[in-house]
């Protein structure tokens, strides 16, 4: 059996498996900032990991027979991402609404969201993917990038008040469709919930618990009957 290397110090494991002697080996040796993930056979330094990029495992993973660094790399990026796009994205907003005017606009608007208990990058992120700061899918193509105007962001919560969803509710909602707050409120908001009411006869609680589980059926706007038209993230056909 090879031999296990923690920086300036090297182990040579029993006859036990691997996961079972690094876990020995990381109370005995009662270091604080030593992690042992059994789960995943690799074992890493705390210490390091500040100082290690975001899109790369930590050059001191000791890695064993039965795991690849690729799927431990792949599983490093996964846990971080979220971390670093908010990180991302919160600057390149910062680094494009430079006017005094805009950033008082923008900031009306996310205090606005304060009733849901967002933190500061939650707000950015959710506004930022509403109006074109961050790049979504649902748009399709990039949208045009506006800073969003309070009187806008508080219509489309009243109105989305009105149909009986709580503030934690809509707190559920805007993190699962946050581009609702970028949607058109009469054309499509208003509109949809017509044509669910009219045509579907979905209403009342039935059509608070479809929003719930399908809030981007709010901002469809193409109905392609099946003669795609590439615009399938706001087509009814998804419905």
């Amino acid at each position: 059996m090879g031999t296990l290397k923690f920086s300036s110090f090297s182990i040579t494991p029993s006859p036990l498996s691997v996961s079972h002697s690094t876990r020995m080996l990381g109370k005995q040796l009662n270091f604080p900032l030593l992690t042992i993930d059994s789960a995943a056979q690799f074992c890493y330094c705390k210490a390091d990991v500040a100082a290690t990029s975001l899109s790369s495992p930590p050059s001191n993973v000791g890695f064993c027979r039965r795991i690849s660094p690729s799927v431990v790399k792949a599983t490093w990026t996964s846990t971080l991402s979220t971390k670093h796009w908010i990180l991302h994205s919160t600057t390149q907003i910062e680094n494009i609404i430079t006017s005094d005017e805009d950033q008082s606009k923008w900031e009306a608007c996310k205090q606005a969201l304060s009733a849901f208990n967002f933190s500061v990058e939650e707000k950015d992120k959710i506004l930022g993917k509403a109006f074109g700061f961050v790049h979504s899918p649902y748009w399709g193509e990039e949208r045009k990038k506006e800073v969003p105007k309070l009187e806008a962001v508080n219509g489309i919560l009243d109105y989305l008040r009105s149909l009986s969803l709580s503030d934690t509710d809509l707190s559920k909602l805007l993190k699962k469709f946050p581009e609702v707050l970028g949607c058109k409120l009469e054309e499509e908001l208003k509109a949809n919930v017509k044509i669910l009411e009219e045509q579907w006869s979905i209403e009342g609680k039935s059509l608070k618990n479809l929003i719930l589980r399908n809030p981007k059926v709010l901002g469809y706007n193409v109905d392609c009957k099946g003669d795609c038209m590439a615009q399938c993230t706001r087509c009814w056909v998804r419905f």
